[in-house]
């Protein structure tokens, strides 16, 4: 924001009044402009709040900061140039430096050579010396895939990214950039034993993937606070990347496309608990269909919105009555009634081990062949 103190004294010069900034916070950005326009969830660039004008300067994390101006120094068009005024300084701020590190020329050298591979069509590749000595790839790594939802026009620097990784772990991190919007990131495998040790400080330690889990959860609430857009994330098994990092690539996308598929509004996905949805991922649509058909007759009538996501919670919590009433805020006897309901209207008593299993395969069918 160096270039805020020239555009105020700018402006004020044009409006020929004074320009002050202020900050709000982005919740109170959106209810104010919510409240003034129908169109829900868009960017507005200028807002009319007490007889001043709130011109959109600029977003960190959760805080806005704001122009504001009298209402009666601005004329309508002075308030479109003043909207395409920011508008440009935001994107120049935006486009990545013409000077590159050479940290980043040699990730960029890594990304060329999976393209190659990938072209190729192979789905085993060792890289070559040259490449793993350039990041120091002979240690153990944690690897976590990347995946920013933002717009097309928007450009994430290789820097900014990369301290704010260094900055949220506290240590050293790889990042190559694969695409745009993907982003593969290693780090160290002292990462987990830091984890580690601050749980057995509570008598009990946790098993490999609770520690990668809470690694990839905390890193995804991060980005969703600091970042602009959305965001997905999938972490793996700490590997060596001399040897096996294309094959690890392969598998973290993979774990993001049937996340991404079988449990829409998840943005974090990890591979141990997706492995009942890449066993179905490899039927014929054909098959899945005619499994549908088969197992859950009257599909729509037994899976309306409230039966869905009672069933959910209750595989969610092993199918345990009592854990899924109180997850639901309902009463027992009123959870046991949409049971035996849906056994009415389907056959299948979920209370069962293998009634229980049909379901859950169903769910994540159905939920999938709805949608197409």
């Amino acid at each position: 924001m160096d270039w805020w103190e020239p555009l105020r004294q700018q402006l004020e010069h044009i409006l020929k009044g004074p320009v002050r900034l202020s900050k709000w916070t982005w919740e109170e950005w959106q209810l104010q402009a919510d409240a003034e326009s129908k169109d829900k969830g868009i960017l507005h660039k200028s807002l009319n709040v007490d007889n001043k004008v709130l011109f959109f300067v600029h977003k960190e994390g959760q805080e806005v900061q704001v122009l504001s101006v009298e209402s009666n120094l601005v004329t309508q068009v002075e308030r479109q140039l003043v909207e395409l005024m920011l508008e440009s300084r935001r994107t120049q701020d935006m486009k990545p430096s013409t000077s590159t590190s050479e940290e980043e020329r040699k990730a960029s050298a890594v990304r060329d050579w999976f393209k190659q591979q990938q072209d190729l069509g192979l789905t085993i590749a060792e890289m070559p010396d040259t490449l793993v000595s350039q990041l120091s790839l002979y240690s153990t790594k944690i690897p976590l895939l990347l995946y920013g939802d933002y717009s097309q026009s928007r450009r994430v620097s290789y820097q900014e990214l990369k301290k704010l990784l260094e900055s949220f772990f506290d240590a050293e991190m790889i990042l190559i950039p694969l695409t745009d919007k993907e982003w593969l990131i290693l780090g160290s495998e002292k990462m987990m034993s830091i984890d580690a040790a601050d749980d057995r400080d509570f008598g009990e330690e946790e098993s490999i993937e609770d520690t990668l889990g809470a690694i990839g959860f905390g890193l995804h609430e991060m980005l969703e606070n600091e970042w602009v857009g959305e965001c997905h994330l999938a972490i793996n098994y700490p590997m060596m990347p001399a040897k096996s990092l294309y094959t690890t690539v392969l598998q973290l996308r993979e774990t993001m496309m049937l996340g991404r598929t079988y449990h829409l509004g998840s943005n974090m996905h990890l591979p141990w608990m997706l492995q009942l949805e890449k066993l179905i991922n490899l039927i014929p649509e054909g098959e899945k269909t005619n499994f549908l058909e088969r197992v859950l007759k009257r599909l729509d009538v037994a899976l309306d919105s409230e039966t869905m996501t009672t069933l959910e919670h209750f595989f969610q919590l092993d199918c345990n009555v009592s854990e899924t009433a109180k997850k639901l805020y309902i009463h027992r006897n009123t959870l046991l009634y949409r049971l035996d309901k849906f056994k009415q209207e389907t056959g299948l008593d979920v209370r069962t081990f293998n009634d229980a299993v049909l379901v859950k395969i169903a769910l994540l069918l159905y939920k999938v062949t709805k949608r197409k």
